[in-house]
């Protein structure tokens, strides 16, 4: 199927031949020029429950619940959440209407190359392919990530926490936390799919339930509680960083939802391995991003509600070393039982559910990587898209644990090199996220052909909102974060960024355009 061809193949959603029935996603894939290969054995609740437990309530929010109380507090986290997932929702939806028309596992650069026409189809579908990968391993290197350090304050606080003696890990300690962590993952993705289905399946129900436990459990046992006014009204503008506009503050404080409302493109790429994709994978990506707005929500109230002192939770010198949840969760516990080993308990609930989010965040990176590989974007791509006996694509899952190990030893070097990497987790990912959202809009506004799920008339309305929301994030999350600008202090969010697509663009002119051309074989 090459791309001169220049007409695109309609979608016909078959669903019989002769009088064998065939699975629609089966034959859409077979239309689109790809030949199964992996098992076909997920339910819509398993593509639903893979990107449910990469987005992660418990993950997300317990990683940067202290960004946001430090940029306008509660204001910022109870009014940010909901603005950030009304237009995440927007993104999923626009997302949502291109898979049901391509349910592949390449996801969205094979939607970019359909949607951009046959001159524009090979670079735009290297851009977004490249800047999809990279921010799906930046997301599990910082998954991770979190984990390690989330283990290190779990010990802090067992060990009699910072100000009685307890023991603080080196750095060194982190990493080597992080390294076993990614290779569990990558042992358990080497599991045939009806052993991972049910890992993500019981994810699931263990975000479900993890978050309506604690978002009742913490605030109920906390002996001093926040009013419904301090909930709903407080702004924090005491953030130390030098920044006293609202507005400034508010829109920094957005950043742990957005960091939170991603990965969803999790659904399009488990799409070969879903029965009736075509319908199943939009289902898959909607359903976990409106699930996780309402339960996050619910989360972030129940801690909230147990927040009083603010400037405590962020100090350093707080038992748990100013990681802010982990300080709420122990003090809760410790002022009512005189005791915080049920704070810890109930870290460790986060931490199962942080532990499974990056088990499929590996899973969505091996996939990616299979597909990306399989159409030659990658180096040495044969060897990555190879498929073992139990057909799983064993190499891409290995490629992708290391390589997102390798990420994290930025760590060592500098925190601010680590924190770039970080931040392409979200951006990097967003932009691939809005690129063939933008093709669909501009340059397949007429010729695209919606499959089983569409937007009807509104899809290119709601295509323009998820286009300009990225662009509105891109350009809030590159701002400074603290006053005056120094090496320490500067955002290194547009260097990491702008860094990704220098090398993407150089790798397309001076080599990849010669060859990278034809794909479906």
């Amino acid at each position: 199927m090459a791309w001169g061809s220049g007409k695109m193949n309609l979608p016909s959603h078959t669903v019989t031949n002769g009088n064998v029935s065939v699975d629609s996603g089966h034959a859409r894939l077979n239309e689109l020029g790809y030949k199964q290969e992996l098992k076909r054995d997920l339910s819509m609740f398993s593509n639903f429950a893979f990107s449910f437990s990469i987005i992660s309530v418990l993950t997300g929010i317990t990683t940067l619940y202290n960004t946001g109380l430090n940029f306008g507090g509660t204001i910022s986290l109870v009014y940010g959440w909901l603005i950030a997932g009304a237009f995440s929702l927007f993104v999923g939806l626009s997302m949502a209407e291109i898979c049901s028309s391509y349910p592949t596992s390449g996801g969205l650069y094979y939607w970019s190359a359909k949607l951009a026409g046959p001159k524009w189809a090979p670079f735009a579908s290297w851009l977004t392919g490249w800047f999809n990968i990279v921010g799906q391993w930046a997301v599990t290197t910082s998954i991770d990530f979190s984990l390690a350090q989330l283990i290190q304050v779990m010990i802090l606080l067992s060990t009699g926490g910072k100000n009685g003696g307890g023991y603080e890990a080196s750095k060194y300690v982190v990493i080597a936390f992080h390294g076993g962590i990614l290779l569990m993952h990558a042992i358990i993705n080497s599991l045939p799919i009806s052993v991972l289905s049910f890992f993500g399946q019981l994810a699931a129900a263990w975000n479900l339930v993890g978050v309506v436990v604690l978002m009742i459990l913490i605030p109920s046992v906390a002996t001093e509680r926040a009013s419904a006014k301090f909930v709903f009204t407080h702004f924090n503008t005491d953030n130390g960083d030098g920044i006293s506009s609202k507005v400034y503050i508010f829109v920094l404080g957005l950043l742990m939802s957005q960091y939170t409302l991603s990965g969803y493109d999790a659904s399009a790429h488990m799409t070969e391995e879903t029965k009736n994709a075509d319908k199943n994978g939009p289902k898959g990506i909607i359903s976990a991003i409106g699930i996780s707005i309402i339960f996050g929500w619910g989360y972030l109230l129940g801690i909230t509600f147990a927040v009083t002192n603010i400037p405590y939770l962020l100090s350093e010198d707080n038992d748990a070393g100013g990681y802010a949840i982990a300080e709420i969760f122990y003090l809760a516990f410790k002022n009512r039982f005189g005791s915080g080993v049920g704070g810890i308990v109930c870290l460790g609930v986060v931490a199962v559910a942080i532990f499974f989010c990056g088990m499929s965040s590996v899973t969505s990176n091996s996939r990616m990587a299979y597909a990306f590989s399989r159409d030659g974007a990658m180096p040495l791509s044969s060897f990555w898209h190879k498929v073992n006996k139990q057909e799983v694509p064993i190499n891409a899952v290995w490629l992708s644990a290391v390589i997102s190990f390798c990420m994290a030893l930025t760590y060592l070097g500098s925190e601010v090199a680590f924190q770039a990497m970080v931040s392409i987790a979200t951006i990097g990912l967003y932009i691939a996220y809005a690129l063939p959202i933008f093709f669909r809009v501009t340059l397949a506004r007429k010729s695209f052909i919606p499959g089983p799920f569409n937007l009807g008339r509104y899809g290119i309305l709601v295509g323009w909102v998820a286009v300009l929301w990225v662009a509105t994030i891109t350009v809030l999350f590159s701002l400074p974060v603290a006053y005056p600008v120094t090496s320490e202090t500067l955002n290194y969010t547009p260097v990491a960024v702008c860094g990704l697509l220098i090398l993407t663009v150089s790798a397309w002119i001076f080599s990849a355009r010669h060859w990278f051309k034809d794909y479906g074989s």
